[in-house]
């Protein structure tokens, strides 16, 4: 087993290497934030999680007016199993998620809100988790903070629409829908499929004019993108005590592709470390604490290995995560007590 994950990851390093447009937000720490990208990961825990994110990306990195326009994100995050009975039913094996974030890139601020259901069957040792997701993005542009390197800002058929749009910072709501499958084998492995942005949501119209000729566009197209993660835990024979577990993520729209490969070492799943590699843009150095199993806390830091580092303009990226899991489960018979005076 862990031979065929070496050369898959081999693969995945000699394979195509075109940085991604990013357009979701974006996080180092994947592998502990699986529900913001797959619905079907909702419940399967088999807990209820309140998890929390934080990430400054490209720490420095500023416009030529000094403004910060690095992409900043918060995200915070809820799933839960509904078995509250311990019973075997359709509630047994259903999962909700919801998360809700706010995204702000350059001029562009997106608050997203995303409800999650998943459905969990077992399949020979392991669970599939089949989830859908409906999402609500209200998304904001300050056209008026926009440069135009020739000419006027009005010049620009999109920027002008947006100037007159709102005083120059429109917004548009989009309603959005994602699938996912996560299968998982405790103690194991786990992979999962998803696909977001499935009715690819367009906004900010536009139109422009050259002569007797008018041609009508969306400023924002939101591209429908896909992903593909995996994992292993693997136990230290001569020491149970440390485990490694590799992490990847795979996130296509067909043109473009990103890459993150990671490799993290726990010890008693109390503390961990590693790194991750994310092609042609960074290597993350990654730092976890679960103090008792109910808490967990994390923190990565980028190192940009891309052109966005280059020449003093990004002194990297920061990320932090907290996250909180409990059950809940309630009697599944009745408790009945003597009084003493019946003895």
């Amino acid at each position: 087993m862990r031979n065929k994950i070496y050369i898959f990851l081999l693969i995945l390093l000699s394979a195509s290497t075109s940085l991604f447009a990013q357009q979701e937000a974006q996080f180092s720490q994947f592998m502990f934030n699986k529900l913001s990208f797959n619905p079907g990961y909702a419940g399967n825990d088999q807990k209820i999680c309140f998890t929390g994110f934080g990430r400054q990306q490209w720490m420095g990195f500023t416009d030529a007016n000094g403004d910060k326009t690095a992409p900043q994100t918060f995200l915070a995050s809820l799933d839960a199993c509904l078995n509250f009975s311990n019973k075997t039913n359709f509630w047994s094996r259903s999962g909700i998620g919801l998360v809700v974030s706010s995204d702000k890139l350059g001029y562009e601020a997106t608050t997203t809100v995303r409800i999650s259901y998943a459905y969990h069957v077992n399949v020979g040792a392991g669970k599939l988790g089949i989830g859908a997701q409906i999402g609500f993005l209200d998304k904001k542009i300050d056209y008026s903070k926009f440069v135009v390197s020739l000419g006027q800002p009005g010049d620009d058929p999109v920027i002008a629409a947006g100037l007159a749009n709102n005083g120059g910072k429109p917004s548009n709501m989009f309603t959005d829908y994602a699938f996912g499958l996560y299968y998982q084998l405790p103690g194991k492995f786990y992979v999962g499929m998803s696909a977001l942005n499935l009715s690819e949501p367009k906004g900010f119209p536009y139109t422009s004019t050259n002569g007797t000729t008018s041609t009508s566009g969306d400023a924002y197209n939101l591209d429908r993108t896909y992903y593909i993660t995996g994992g292993y835990e693997y136990t230290f024979p001569s020491d149970p005590s440390f485990e490694l577990d590799p992490h990847m993520l795979i996130q296509t729209d067909f043109t473009t592709t990103q890459y993150d490969i990671a490799a993290i070492l726990k010890y008693n799943n109390k503390v961990w470390g590693g790194l991750s590699y994310r092609v042609q843009d960074a290597i993350t150095v990654i730092l976890g604490w679960s103090p008792i199993p109910a808490w967990s806390f994390g923190y990565s830091y980028d190192i940009t290995t891309s052109n966005m580092g280059g020449a003093g303009k990004s002194s990297g990226s920061h990320e932090i995560f907290a996250k909180y899991c409990f059950n809940i489960s309630f009697p599944t018979y009745v408790k009945s007590y003597r009084n003493t005076r019946w003895l």
